[in-house]
């Protein structure tokens, strides 16, 4: 299995964190792609030889909105398979779509029937492109297309709050937040689940949960108490009950299991 990373191009980096783009060519394998809580919500194209799948073998579609993921899912797939997933900034789901986060939240939606996707022929244009190059292009299209729709319809509360807890990992006090920004606990708490889908405690929750992942992932550890004190958790016990929360596995299982995908 393939996987890359894409700087999003600078007339959409305001709307689009990062974009992944993974291919399996691999046809005598079931390829299983973990779906893990990573605080983005993403734009998703994806098409395969035998179909996309989920857990309980529900169908996906190969256009689909993802909001705020905090339960584990896998992708079961076989064949080739194509996935570009473009990474939103935690707080676009409201400022893009006009959906209220929280109506999102563990779910995925068919973008194929909602404009400006329907008028603009996005997903059979995809279908029918080429090269990842022009399937990007249409993206980052529909990207604008969604901006100029909502526009202006970001809000900076929001905007601030979730970057402040990105950039310490999880570990902010919010109270802190509440005070920079000047409003209540009850405030902050709406805007959460207006424009990102969680509380803002289950998004640090996630946020602090990711910082592990990625020190875990890229192995920068001897000990697993190593990965817990760095990532803000109280004791290893913490991080583990974290992983399987976020995961279903525990940090060593999870990281054998990625070890096993097929390449």
């Amino acid at each position: 299995m393939k996987t890359q990373a894409i700087t999003p191009h600078p007339a959409i980096a305001s709307y689009v964190s990062n974009i992944v783009v993974i291919e399996n060519n691999n046809i005598y394998r079931e390829a299983v792609l973990p779906l893990i809580a990573n605080g983005y919500p993403s734009i998703t194209f994806q098409i395969t030889d035998a179909g996309l799948s989920i857990s309980n073998n529900k169908k996906m579609d190969s256009l689909v909105l993802y909001g705020q993921n905090t339960r584990p899912i896998e992708l079961h797939t076989r064949g080739y398979v194509i996935i570009i997933a473009y990474f939103l900034y935690p707080h676009m789901l409201k400022a893009l779509f006009g959906i209220d986060g929280k109506e999102l939240t563990n779910l995925c939606i068919d973008l194929n029937f909602s404009e400006p996707a329907r008028s603009m022929s996005l997903k059979e244009q995809l279908l029918n492109a080429i090269t990842l190059d022009e399937r990007l292009q249409l993206l980052n299209n529909y990207v604008l297309k969604l901006a100029d729709r909502y526009k202006p319809g970001i809000n900076n509360t929001i905007s601030f709050a979730t970057r402040a807890i990105q950039k310490s990992k999880g570990l902010i006090s919010l109270t802190q937040i509440q005070q920079e920004l000047f409003v209540t606990e009850r405030t902050l708490q709406r805007l959460f689940e207006l424009h990102v889908g969680v509380s803002p405690k289950t998004y640090s929750r996630i946020c602090q949960f990711h910082s592990a992942l990625q020190q875990l992932s890229q192995n920068q550890f001897t000990e697993m108490t190593d990965v817990a004190f760095e990532s803000g958790y109280a004791d290893q016990s913490h991080l583990i009950r974290t992983f399987k929360e976020f995961t279903n596995y525990t940090p060593l299982e999870y990281l054998k299991s990625a070890s096993e995908f097929p390449r």
